[in-house]
């Protein structure tokens, strides 16, 4: 813990960062499966019979309440993850997990959610137990029913080793596929780079380009998910530049096209395939399930369809996603707008684009566009009024 300092730690700069990147949410891993608390905890000090907090050891600060401040001050919802299991904890290495769940892991989640008032709870580490010896039931209840944050918060499926992708306020995918065409809400989440922490031995390979970020976000969206994207700062407090440069290009690109994402709704299977084998989606696998977003929609491999669209929708109006610009025109097949219906590229200065009806599909006549028109790039956004219908084409969840 000497080592762990977080000298740098600004939460203010932190703040803006996480908000110039277009996030709407931010999620602080409270604490892990170590047991080493980032806000003042009594619990964690008298379960490990040593100081184990963040104000009494280590940076001698309330990681929580910093954070948690500065996000709310920028406007954004503040959740927390918590880990129900810990490694090292004497009374779970002892065996005694009543006690550990009775004595430490109740007073602490109340503590916690008492004190800092979370929009979001991001549950982890439940694989050992079912849910009924978590007495995640009777937290849960606490927490819905008398907790400060009663009316508002929002719980992940994580609460025993039986409940992912069958109980919670939204189910859990990690460096996945996520889950598309589940009837309830759903979040994938991953790092920027290959760790979820920071990893001093990851190079430039292993971190994620901006462009497979945006198409990874993109493609969530457009199948009906969240994207949870985790940051792993350093251990003096901050935020690596490589993924500070990362969330800027999302931000940049959200900013002009973020009606495209927010409040959307999936459109049939969010995606227009060019021909050939369609990749199979794996949705059984929690973790690091095969998914290669930029195969999918930039480089397959022969033979392999591509999605060369991407949809979302608001109401009765279609946004169709290009992560190729087209070249003359775009095809979008099975699509009849009103006679009406306008159609324009999102953070463009073109105005009102032409298109046209043939048969079934609406053919959009492509501006041509200079080098560096556009102040975003990795993505292009059509958005489509009024494509008659497509608040219709599937029931909001």
């Amino acid at each position: 813990m000497p080592r762990f300092r977080a000298e740098f730690f600004d939460a203010a700069q932190w703040a803006r960062t996480l908000k110039g990147s277009g996030a709407r949410y931010v999620v602080l891993v409270s604490k892990h499966h170590d047991g080493f608390a980032l806000w003042p905890s009594r619990e964690a000090d008298a379960s490990f019979g040593r100081p184990w907090n963040s104000v009494v050891i280590g940076p001698k600060r309330d990681l929580v309440g910093e954070i948690s401040a500065a996000v709310r001050d920028q406007g954004l919802e503040m959740g927390f993850y918590f880990s129900l299991y810990e490694w090292f904890n004497p009374l779970w290495l002892a065996g005694n997990k009543n006690a550990y769940i009775e004595k430490h892991m109740f007073p602490q989640f109340k503590d916690l959610v008492t004190h800092y008032s979370p929009s979001i709870i991001f549950s982890d580490g439940e694989w050992d137990l079912p849910s009924e010896e978590w007495r995640a039931p009777e937290l849960l209840a606490w927490l819905y029913n008398d907790s400060p944050v009663a009316q508002k918060v929002v719980v992940n499926d994580r609460w025993g080793k039986e409940s992912r992708h069958r109980h919670g306020g939204y189910y859990t995918t990690e460096y996945g596929a996520g889950l598309p065409g589940a009837d309830h809400a759903w979040e994938e989440n991953r790092g920027i780079g290959h760790s979820y922490g920071y990893n001093r031995n990851e190079s430039l390979a292993d971190y994620s380009t901006g462009q497979r970020l945006l198409l990874t976000l993109l493609d969530t969206v457009s199948r009906g998910g969240n994207l949870l994207l985790n940051i792993g700062p350093t251990a003096d407090g901050r935020i690596p530049v490589v993924m500070e440069e990362r969330l800027a290009y999302l931000g940049s690109w959200l900013e002009h096209n973020g009606e495209a994402v927010y409040g959307t709704r999936a459109f049939r299977d969010g995606a227009q395939w060019t021909e050939g084998r369609r990749q199979e989606v794996d949705t059984s696998t929690n973790y690091r399930a095969k998914y290669d977003v930029e195969k999918l929609t930039l480089n397959p491999d022969p033979g392999d369809a591509r999605k060369e669209i991407l949809f979302t929708r608001k109401g009765d109006t279609l946004f169709a996603i290009v992560p190729r610009y087209p070249l003359r025109e775009l095809v979008v097949r099975d699509i009849q707008p009103s006679k009406g219906a306008r159609v324009a590229l999102l953070g463009s200065r073109h105005g009102d684009i032409a298109w046209r009806q043939r048969g079934k599909d609406l053919v959009i006549a492509v501006p041509v566009l200079a080098d560096g028109e556009l102040p975003f790039t990795g993505a292009y956004a059509f958005k489509i009024e009024t494509a008659a219908g497509a608040d219709r084409d599937k029931p909001p969840r």
